[in-house]
């Protein structure tokens, strides 16, 4: 066992199969495309090999036949399509303007065409049919939305300019609450004092015989004084109180007025977004701006293809004129008809298509369907036996 391993020929067929590759195989390119039929691997005597041999070359001849048609449509479409360039290059000067200027007329409207289709941050088509059905009150809804949005924010200005006096009025009304209480035990205070002073002067003039006249009369007239600007004091902020009390109750009414303004409004801002399917009446706006721009530019469009349909038809009827087989052909390459250079581009790959064509042609025809057949025949001469089984 291990002699056989140690053998050449018995590593290659236990080596690994991992990273095994056509190269390392030995296999290469040249060739393949030679058809192997050696007879000799065929026994022609052998009834299931003779059927074989004689399907596998029928089939090979059907197949090679099929790639021919095949093969002779694209070559004559082809051949046309060069013997067209010839004729159009063969126009006399007349002939040949009036077939330019209508190609640069198509030119030109595909370029047009083209700026329109390439354009960047067009609207699309259902934008622009939502704009489409509400064009005719597009401009009215504008403005209205507008109008609405810019009321609601009077109404924000007024809420809050409302709220900040409501604030103010209940700060002050505090302020004058704590004023009536301040004078309310002002004059408690005083006339305590009062009582006090009272006490002590009568003490002074029946106790100690003091003579208190003229004490008696600065308390009693400072005692006056006091009363007296207290009493002012709070009178004029019971006043005061009255009118914060009446001026918030007011304020009041007019916040909710200005509420139901607001809901209300909200509402309609709501329904109108709703509506134009947009968020704000400046985004609106915009839209209607894009639409009318795009109304335009989707007309000229239109009107650009009408044109273009119109010049191609009359540019095929002009080469219908000449004789040229395949017309339509020339409606996508109207560059060629204007640029030399063009013409000539094309015609080098249709040339170099053609011989391709035609190397594909001979190797179907000779290497395949006359060596087949002719093998075929010698196989029925040399085995006449049959003959019949083997005639094509």
């Amino acid at each position: 066992m291990k002699l056989f391993k140690d053998m050449k020929w018995w590593k290659k067929i236990f080596r690994p199969r991992q990273g095994w590759d056509i190269e390392e195989a030995g296999f290469e390119e040249d060739g393949w495309e030679k058809i192997e039929n050696d007879r000799k691997e065929w026994n022609i005597h052998d009834r299931e090999q003779r059927s074989e041999y004689i399907k596998d070359s029928m089939d090979r001849i059907r197949e090679a036949q099929e790639e021919l048609k095949n093969l002779n449509f694209e070559y004559g479409k082809v051949t046309s399509y060069l013997k067209d360039m010839e004729e159009i290059e063969a126009l006399p000067e007349e002939e040949r303007r009036e077939l330019n200027a209508s190609a640069e007329k198509i030119q030109e409207l595909e370029n047009r065409r083209g700026v329109y289709l390439e354009k960047k941050n067009r609207m699309s088509d259902e934008k622009y049919h939502q704009m489409e059905r509400m064009e005719e009150e597009a401009e009215a809804g504008c403005k209205k939305l507008s109008e609405t949005e810019d009321y609601q924010n009077l109404i924000r200005k007024d809420m809050a300019r409302l709220d900040g006096e409501k604030h103010a009025y209940l700060y002050r009304k505090d302020e004058l609450k704590g004023m009536i209480a301040d004078a309310k035990g002002m004059a408690v205070i005083c006339s305590a004092a009062l009582v006090v002073c009272y006490v002590v002067l009568f003490t002074l003039r029946y106790a100690l015989q003091m003579d208190t006249q003229l004490g008696f009369l600065l308390v009693t007239g400072l005692a006056a004084l006091v009363i007296v600007i207290v009493f002012l004091k709070y009178t004029d902020s019971v006043k005061e109180l009255k009118r914060v009390e009446k001026g918030i109750n007011r304020i009041i009414m007019l916040h909710n007025r200005v509420k139901i303004r607001y809901v209300n409004n909200t509402n309609l801002l709501d329904y109108l977004y709703m509506k134009y399917q947009v968020k704000s009446a400046k985004e609106f706006q915009s839209l209607w701006e894009k639409y009318k721009v795009e109304k335009e530019e989707r007309r000229r469009y239109r009107e650009a293809e009408l044109e273009l349909d119109e010049c191609q038809r009359e540019l095929l009827n002009i080469l219908k004129c000449y004789q040229v087989k395949d017309p339509a052909i020339w409606l996508h390459q109207t560059a060629a008809l204007l640029d030399n250079k063009e013409m000539v581009e094309i015609r080098h790959g249709l040339i170099i298509r053609r011989q391709s064509l035609r190397k594909r042609i001979d190797y179907n025809r000779e290497m395949i369907i006359e060596k087949t057949k002719g093998e075929m025949k010698e196989l029925a001469h040399s085995y006449p036996q049959y003959a019949d089984e083997i005639s094509l």
